[in-house]
């Protein structure tokens, strides 16, 4: 077997002129791997090159695979996503995976940025204030998961309501509301931090069930899960598929 041409082309449109040290020292590891991931799944579906790479970002900031992040962040920048982009992908993480984990993301990003010469601090972004941060987080909610919401922020036992106003002030109005990525992309994004990083199925399948009622449809949502399976490997791939599933199941318009 050898490195298919589709494989060497899509590979050297993500690393134009590299030459893997992986392929001097497991060339079989990097005949498989790159036949399944850089030709087999990149061709079996018509999903663009930009919002693979959003994915892909958002997975690998899920699974904790820095070292192949820090890879793959250059490449995003090759397929159209933009240094904004890619920051708003590492800021909204902290909400689903906390700082603990997402700080060698962010880290990893700067370091790539200044490597190619960016100035940082990028432009902001915030479009909330302090007195702004829960009605907008509200109205994010809404917009995505439905009238429901609406007071959903003050809801539940007198001992853990807060945490649901955190969810309205933090999560929605802290980050959702911020310029850089729209609400769709946004959904998408957290849907691959919670797949990718497991054990978040009912999240899982209630964020499948947003990203279908704001137009990522299911099909769309399949596509990206083949697109990261590659990155996360089969079990939690499969899971998310389930949760998919599920939440179309559970929703009377899909």
């Amino acid at each position: 077997m050898s490195v298919t041409e589709n494989a060497k082309n899509y590979h050297e449109k993500m690393f134009p002129g590299h030459v893997s040290e992986l392929s001097k020292t497991d060339p079989e590891f990097i005949e498989c791997f790159d036949n399944f991931a850089f030709d087999e799944v990149v061709s079996s579906d018509d999903l663009d090159d930009k919002t693979r790479f959003m994915a892909i970002l958002s997975t690998l900031i899920g699974c904790q695979g820095v070292d192949e992040y820090r890879v793959i962040l250059p490449a995003a920048f090759n397929f159209g996503v933009t240094y904004i982009e890619a920051k708003e992908i590492v800021y909204q993480a902290a909400a689903y995976l906390g700082i603990g984990r997402v700080y060698p993301f962010l880290k990893a990003t700067n370091e790539v940025l200044e490597e190619l010469g960016v100035s940082l601090p990028l432009e902001g972004q915030s479009t909330t204030s302090a007195d702004s941060r829960l009605e907008a987080g509200i109205q994010a909610q809404v917009d995505i998961f439905g009238d429901g919401m609406k007071e959903f922020y003050k809801s539940g036992p007198a001992e853990t309501v807060h945490i649901n106003r955190w969810l309205a002030d933090n999560c929605f109005g802290d980050w959702y509301t911020r310029k850089g990525l729209d609400y769709k992309q946004r959904e998408m994004i957290t849907f691959c931090f919670l797949s990718a990083q497991g054990g978040c199925e009912p999240q899982l399948t209630a964020h499948a069930g947003a990203n279908m009622r704001i137009g990522n449809d299911r099909a769309f949502l399949i596509k990206i899960v083949s697109q990261c399976l590659p990155y996360i490997g089969y079990p939690r791939s499969l899971n998310a598929l389930t949760c998919i599933r599920n939440a179309a199941a559970s929703d009377k318009t899909e």
